[in-house]
């Protein structure tokens, strides 16, 4: 009797202990998913317009694969690639996301340089071509993973750095956790946002009041503009985070401190400027700054990416670069 009391003991203390880790990875992961929200909102901000030009019936599934290709970058790529390179060679997790980020500049100034100066491209019309939807789905799908590839590796990174724990199990169940809930959270979003026309059409065929029809007639209205809206939030994020990760390396490694500390000092001066509302203008300082950046890196990156990266990736490959 007394062995099976020491037993169950013995079974309650690992209970404790367990419900205690189910805590502390709770908060960690809720803390991770914290630090990582900026880089959360460019995600959702980027993707809708993967989908914008397709049937409504094929909205949700593209989705659905973006999602499922979200899981499989944080999750079976991301999550081993960064505990096993944070455990044998943790100074070259910054270069590589310096990488990442020098892409997102280049993404998003090639978006900018196409407004400003339209012209059209023959690749790039075949390659998009609406005459095939199958093929453009499966473009659409493969870019959008790869996007979400670039941002879900600056998430990840930032919840391990969140971690505190030195247990390796703890992290790696942190980040799985915090992975999933925003893979959720941003395509949950992200398929709302594309929906929303579709709601605004039952709701203004069904609705039986006046008001009720009139906000659903508002929302299909309402739609393309805040679809265009997202587009260029999308690119704006692109630029202001791929920015701020290359000068926030750039410091890191000592190799050119100086823009990353300059950009810091003028963000801290315009604060003080308007201390009503401190945080927000340093915050929009600091952000503008690193876009402007993340600009000029990007346009310089487009020839080096078009006329030397692309046409030796496609001839060592026989593929084209990706992006192309």
């Amino acid at each position: 009797m007394s062995g099976l009391l020491a037993l169950l003991d013995d079974v309650a203390a690992i209970a404790k202990v367990a419900a205690a880790s189910v805590d502390d990875i709770a908060a960690a992961a809720a803390k991770a998913g914290a630090k990582a929200a900026g880089v959360v909102i460019d995600d959702a901000a980027v993707t809708p317009k993967y989908v914008h030009g397709f049937e409504a019936d094929r909205e949700l599934p593209i989705i659905g694969r973006i999602a499922l290709g979200s899981i499989k970058n944080k999750l079976v790529i991301l999550l081993p690639a960064l505990l096993t390179l944070n455990y044998l060679l943790p100074a070259a997790i910054t270069p590589l996301l310096m990488i990442g980020g020098a892409y997102l500049c280049f993404e998003g100034a090639e978006k900018v340089f196409h407004v400003l100066f339209p012209h059209g491209d023959h690749e790039v019309e075949e390659d998009f071509d609406t005459k095939d939807p199958a093929h453009l789905e499966e473009e659409k799908v493969a870019g959008a993973i790869k996007t979400d590839f670039i941002l879900s590796a600056e998430i990840m990174t930032i919840a391990l750095a969140t971690v505190e724990s030195p247990t390796l199990w703890m992290q790696a169940i942190t980040l799985a956790v915090v992975g999933v809930l925003i893979t959720v959270a941003v395509y949950g979003a992200v398929a709302l946002i594309v929906k929303m026309d579709d709601i605004g059409l039952h709701m203004a065929a069904n609705r039986k009041t006046s008001a009720g029809r009139a906000l659903g007639r508002g929302l299909v209205a309402g739609m393309p503009k805040l679809m265009a809206f997202l587009s260029t939030v999308g690119t704006a994020a692109m630029l202001w985070v791929g920015g701020s990760i290359v000068l926030h390396g750039l410091e890191v490694t000592h190799l050119w401190p100086w823009p990353y500390q300059a950009i810091h000092h003028i963000a801290e001066t315009a604060a003080h400027a308007l201390p009503q509302a401190a945080g927000f203008v340093a915050w929009a300082v600091q952000a503008g700054l690193d876009g402007v950046l993340g600009l000029g890196l990007g346009l310089l990156l487009i020839p080096l990416a078009t006329r030397i990266i692309g046409p030796l990736w496609t001839a060592l490959s026989g593929k084209k670069a990706p992006g192309h």
